[in-house]
Formats: structure tokens, sequence, C-alpha cells
């Protein structure tokens, strides 16, 4: 959400800005509303102020304007609801060194790491080096959990819980507060975090909520998170945070649950995109201040890649376009492992700069002197897995069909060689 100031002396901007990240807004029927709240805000003000100076003899000009006024806010809170729907998807404008483009095809290449592996022998994928090393059971996962259902076992299940609290302790040496946050939502979280309503189709809704200790059944519409980070931003939801508390460094782990419905017909196959998985996320609170939040984008950037150089796997970073960077992104960048199978990278990690957009929404402050800000905020993926076992099992096989153990696990799995 943009301060509707903001917009009114920047509209020119704003309709580029829409154009560019494609949201389906029209920019002037937005400030037609927000003309048209105004004035009847105003006149609702100056009636009452009428009715409140008459005197006792003027009963019947008392009632015309009672009616008057409950006409008007009839008709304001009519607007004031289409308005409120309008300004959750007006899209946050984006840094000067964004790339202008309509889709994928526009984002654009920042720098690579790691040689690609060159093999002497035919490649299998993560599914076959799955099967031969009882590491992965799509087919069993299928069965019990239906379409991109699978189980991890053996090694790959060591693997990705090893690599999880790996992760987790650099993050808590880093300065981060660790949290293990809820997944099941309410909606006010997943407006704040922007997951509504642009991603609504992507989240679970919870059909039996369950009930309360009164035995009535619970009402409020409950969801499953996607990611940790609405649930990490929404602790710090209608907070007025001091100066000195910034900037405030939290990392979550979760499971996460997406419903995929925007990839049908998309990597059908594997581990790449699934229903459910486990992340571990950082998220943090900053100043209201550019440079500053860019600052810390490049420093959550830095994590994920010496993660991926610790596990020497090879990477490269992609900034994103205007046209896919979603509309709450004043910066981002994906950056993409190497996975041998599909003889490309593949997306592993996202970090993102949203400036105030969300703590707008949230309503999350600090105090700057004797003035209040809105704090900036940033997300960045630590690791996410099984997906990055994908690159791991494809990028580390071996010719007699085993898998080596990345260096910085095997003293997580006491072993250096999957057989």
């Amino acid at each position: 959400m943009l301060d509707i100031k903001f917009i009114r002396q920047n509209k020119d901007l704003m309709k580029e800005v829409v154009k560019n990240k494609r949201i389906n807004l029209d920019i002037d029927e937005l400030l037609g509303l927000d003309e048209k709240r105004r004035e009847l805000i105003q006149k609702t003000e100056e009636l009452r102020s009428r009715q409140n100076k008459l005197t006792k003899d003027d009963i019947e000009k008392g009632r015309e304007i009672k009616v008057t006024i409950k006409e008007m806010e009839t008709e304001l809170k009519e607007i004031e609801k289409k308005y409120q729907e309008l300004m959750l998807i007006v899209p946050n404008v984006y840094s000067s060194d964004t790339p202008v483009g309509p889709d994928e095809r526009g984002n654009q290449e920042v720098c690579k790491w790691g040689r690609l592996p060159r093999f002497d022998f035919p490649i299998k994928d993560h599914i076959q080096l799955g099967k031969d090393l009882n590491l992965i059971d799509l087919e069993r996962g299928v069965k019990t959990a239906g379409f991109r259902g699978y189980y991890l076992k053996n090694e790959a299940a060591l693997m990705s819980l090893a690599l999880i609290w790996h992760c987790v302790l650099k993050m808590k040496k880093r300065g981060f507060t660790i949290m293990v946050p809820p997944t099941i939502l309410r909606e006010f979280a997943l407006i704040g975090s922007g997951h509504f309503p642009f991603g609504r189709e992507e989240i679970y809704q919870i059909a039996n909520p369950g009930k309360l200790a009164d035995g009535n059944k619970i009402s409020e519409t409950l969801f499953l998170a996607g990611t940790a980070e609405p649930s990490l931003l929404a602790y710090f939801s209608g907070r007025i945070l001091e100066s000195r508390e910034l900037p405030i460094k939290v990392c979550g782990f979760s499971p996460c649950y997406r419903s995929e419905i925007g990839s049908y017909g998309k990597d059908t196959k594997g581990l790449y995109r699934l229903h459910e998985f486990m992340k571990v996320e950082q998220v943090i609170l900053c100043a209201n201040n550019i440079e500053e939040s860019n600052r810390y984008l490049e420093e959550m950037r830095a994590v994920t890649q010496e993660i991926l150089e610790e596990l020497k796997l090879p990477y490269r970073v992609i900034q994103i376009c205007t046209g896919d960077m979603g509309a709450g992104k004043f910066k981002m960048y994906d950056v993409e492992t190497w996975m041998p199978s599909r003889n490309s990278y593949g997306e592993t990690h996202s970090d993102s700069n949203l400036t105030d957009w969300q703590a707008r929404r949230l309503n999350i402050k600090y105090r700057d002197g004797n003035e209040k800000k809105f704090v900036y905020t940033l997300n960045n993926t630590v690791i996410a897995s099984p997906r990055i076992l994908i690159a791991i099992l494809e990028n580390y096989q071996q010719k007699d069909g085993s898998v080596k153990v990345p260096r910085v696990l095997q003293k997580y799995l006491g072993i250096s060689r999957i057989k």
C-alpha cells in the first residue's frame, strides 16, 4: 500500500508503474473515488457541525440534516469499500535500476559463480538417483498425498534436516532472532504481507478450522502459509518501535504450503514444484531509508551466495524486471542454482526490498525524533528444501551411481558418500 498523497502527487508515475508491473488498476478511477470520498467526509462533518449548533426550535431542520447525513454515510461506506479494495492493489514503485520488461524474459543476469560440472558418463536426474539410492519415493507420495506428493527417505531426509539446521545456526551467528512461527494464519497477515489479494489462489484455505473452547465452531476463515514471511511480519503489526531497536532481524523456520495453481503444467515431475516443503526465511525491518534498505538487500543476497558457495553449487543471480517482480517489490533478485538434468539454472532463492509497502498495510511504525515513520521491510530465502536437493544430488553424482555429500554437510550426516 502507498500513501494516497503520494499517488495524487505522482499520478503519471503511478500510471507508468501500473503499466510496467502489469497490474489491473485504473489510477484515474482510484483518484476519482478518493476525491469523492474526501468531499463526502467534508460535507458530513460540515452538516454535523450545523446540526450541533441548532436550537430546540429547529427540530424539523435537525431531522432533515439527520436524514441527509445518513444518506451520505451510506454512500461513503460504499465508496470507502471500493476505495480500500483498489488501494490494496496499488503497486509499489520500483528502483531506478530495475529492468523494465513484461515477464521473466526481461530479467537480467547480475553475476555467476562456480564451474558447471562435466560428466564423463550418462547422468541421472534426481528422480532416478532417488529411486536407485532409496532416497525419494514419488509414487508412494502421490498415493498418500495426491499430485506432487513425495517422501524423503534415509540420507535425503537427513540431508534436508542438515541443511535447515546449518542455515538456522548461520543466521543465529549473524544476530537474527530465530523463530518457529505459526503456519495457520488469519486473513490480515496475508493482506499485510501482500499475498492477498494478488496470490489468493495460491494459498490453501482451511475448510474445517475447528472449535472454540466452548464447543462452538470457529467461524473465522484461516489459511495455510506459503512462507514464514507473513507470520514474521504480522508479529510486529500495529506496533510503534523505537529507532534504537532498528534494524530488527528475524529468521523463521516453517513448513510451507502452496497450491501452485498458477504453475499448471509446469515442472510436474520430481521435487522442483511442490505443494508442501520446508523453508528458512529471513526478514529485516529497518529505518525508512532507501540506501540503508538496499544495503540490507545486498547483505541478505550475500548470505544466500555464501550458503551455495559452501555447498560448492554453481549459481547465478538474476535481477527481476518490472513485469515479473510482483506488486509490492521495490527491488528484487532471484538466485538460481545449476541443475544438470534441466541443463539450466533453477530458482532456489528470492531476495526482495519492499520499502514501506508492507509496513503501511500492517501499520508498523517507529519513532524518529518527534516523527512517526513506517519501517521498511525486506525478506530473503535462506534455504528451501527439498528443491535444493535436486542441485545437490545431480551435481554430486558419481560414475558408480553414488552421490558425494557436500563437505559442509558431512559433519551432520556422518558420511561422505551416499551409496
